[in-house]
């Protein structure tokens, strides 16, 4: 490694994160040298991350309060193993600013951006301000008095009016829906807007809410950005994530469909002005609403590493892990503006697989008794667990990511579909039947969809379903499958023959994977 003064390499990493995320990071360290740290709960001693480590650390009982959320049990993993670093992954502490200025106390590497920036992103109401400011569009809406939220519903109420329904309200300090309402019309306004306090306060310790004019029908497009120490800022284009349940992300995909080349540079250009305004470090996703008639705004911004990642690292073909220890480390980017732009290519799609009912989406712990993973080229599977495993109740269900590039957005949904059909799992309930028939469906296909597609179409998306949209469905993946020209993409192995059904169809191809890793990441070949 580089002996520069500005330069400061890491020895030894924890990861203060568990399943599958903990195994993602572990991985790059190793390819570049670097020891790796566990940390694991009572009920995770025996998972991958635990055992591909050089050094495990048990932090205390299942619960994630008592444990993975103890800000003091992870900095004294760190004082007791010698990490020079912590990693935390995403979800759980990678988004708290008291972690990293409690890091930073102790001279441990935070890979992650500046406390300051996540503090001034961490408030919704902070966040519109500041990139507002900066010219990034912003979704029509008022953050209340003073920009500090509203105090009551009255107030609230004569500023919905003015924005015009139907609107928003938002709690000011989380995510993943929950201290949110979308209100129709002044008669159900009070009522949403305490029971989104009420929510709020419960799910975030804060019961700020402000307004957003509700977009109808948008597209989720987020834009990856990266900063270095040396002020180099980038974008690595868009993933479109408007495949959503209740406000949770289950199919991502990059490039979108939606976007253009001219629209993508806009997008990118407000990401990057969005991140330059909080002087922001590392890895971060902007997030956006994008309406039918081609406009975009602001939503919100995500200070860590994204759980679709992966979709972007096949399209650029790099590590983002390891972008995120080179700017730890105090090392410049790896490309610049014009060198990414110039090495995108293909399309790549991710499906979360969950321990989950296919129908109702609820949680499904419990042991899987058999499990067999897909292969092939251009395939990845980012997984947390094995045959055998437990998946406990204490955590996000997420059995793997499965991820895979196609030269095109075509070949890349054949390819999805041949991978799906592989996959098998046993013991448990997974939402693999959900995914097959998502990806047979017609307007999924088009690419013509929004945030509201699986409500909209949840009766062609369930399994066992029958009726003339799953039939078209089914028609238009023949079809797809007929014009390409392609084997193993047989509308009707596997797409709803429940848990563990391996379809059919044959592999598209076999042999060695195309990938090649390095010491800075992956490429296609």
């Amino acid at each position: 490694m580089s002996s520069r003064p500005d330069v400061r390499p890491i020895r030894r990493v924890l990861v203060a994160n568990r399943g599958e995320i903990a195994v993602r990071v572990m991985r790059t360290c190793k390819e570049r040298g670097i020891e790796t740290v566990a940390v694991y709960s009572d009920v995770d001693r025996n998972m991958p991350h635990v055992l591909m480590a050089d050094r495990a650390i048990g932090i205390g009982p299942a619960p994630a309060r008592e444990s993975y959320l103890v800000i003091e049990k992870i900095l004294d993993a760190c004082k007791q193993s010698g990490a020079d670093a912590v990693h935390p992954g995403y979800g759980f502490l990678s988004e708290n600013e008291d972690f990293a200025d409690a890091c930073e106390a102790a001279g441990i590497v935070f890979i992650g951006p500046r406390a300051d920036s996540m503090r001034r992103m961490g408030s919704k109401t902070e966040a519109r301000k500041t990139v507002s400011a900066a010219g990034t569009p912003v979704v029509p809406g008022d953050n209340g008095p003073e920009g500090n939220g509203f105090p009551d519903a009255a107030a609230a109420l004569a500023s919905a009016r003015n924005i015009g329904f139907p609107v928003l309200i938002k709690a000011a300090a989380g995510g993943g829906g929950k201290g949110m309402r979308l209100v129709a019309s002044e008669a159900e306004f009070t009522s949403a807007f305490d029971g989104a306090r009420r929510e709020a306060l419960g799910a975030f310790g804060d019961d700020t809410v402000y307004l957003e004019k509700a977009i109808i029908r948008p597209r989720h497009i987020e834009i990856q950005v990266f900063g270095d120490r040396h002020g180099n800022l980038v974008h690595l284009g868009e993933r479109d994530c408007s495949i959503q349940r209740r406000h949770q992300k289950v199919i991502e995909e990059a490039p979108s469909p939606a976007v253009s080349a001219e629209l993508r540079a806009r997008m990118g250009a407000a990401a990057v002005a969005a991140a330059g305004a909080v002087d922001y470090l590392g890895a971060g996703t902007c997030e956006f609403l994008l309406g039918a008639d081609g406009e975009f705004y602001f939503l919100e911004m995500n200070t860590r590493l994204q759980v679709e990642h992966p979709v972007t690292e096949l399209i650029y073909g790099v590590d983002l892990v390891s972008w995120q220890l080179d700017v730890a480390e105090g090392r410049p980017l790896p490309m610049t503006q014009t060198e990414l732009d110039g090495r995108r290519r293909g399309h790549a799609l991710e499906c979360r697989i969950y321990a989950e009912d296919p129908v109702k989406f609820l949680p499904s712990p419990g042991t899987i008794t058999h499990l067999r993973v897909p292969d092939g080229p251009y395939v990845r599977n980012d997984a947390g667990c094995y045959e055998g495993a437990e998946i406990p109740v204490h955590y996000d269900p997420m059995i793997s990511k499965l991820v895979v590039w196609g030269e095109d957005r075509a070949a890349a949904c054949a390819r999805m579909r041949r991978a799906l059909d592989e996959y098998q799992v046993r013991g448990i309930e997974t939402n693999l039947p959900f995914h097959r028939l998502a990806l047979r469906h017609a307007q999924f296909l088009a690419g013509e969809f929004d945030t509201g597609f699986i409500g909209r179409e949840q009766a062609s998306l369930t399994p066992g379903a029958d009726g003339p949209a799953l039939e078209a469905a089914m028609i238009a993946a023949a079809l797809d499958a007929a014009s390409r020209g392609r084997v193993g993409v047989s509308p009707a192995s596997g797409g709803a023959n429940g848990n563990g059904g391996a379809g059919n169809g044959k592999s598209e191809s076999s042999g060695p994977s195309a990938w090649r890793s390095g010491a800075r990441g992956w490429r296609i070949v």
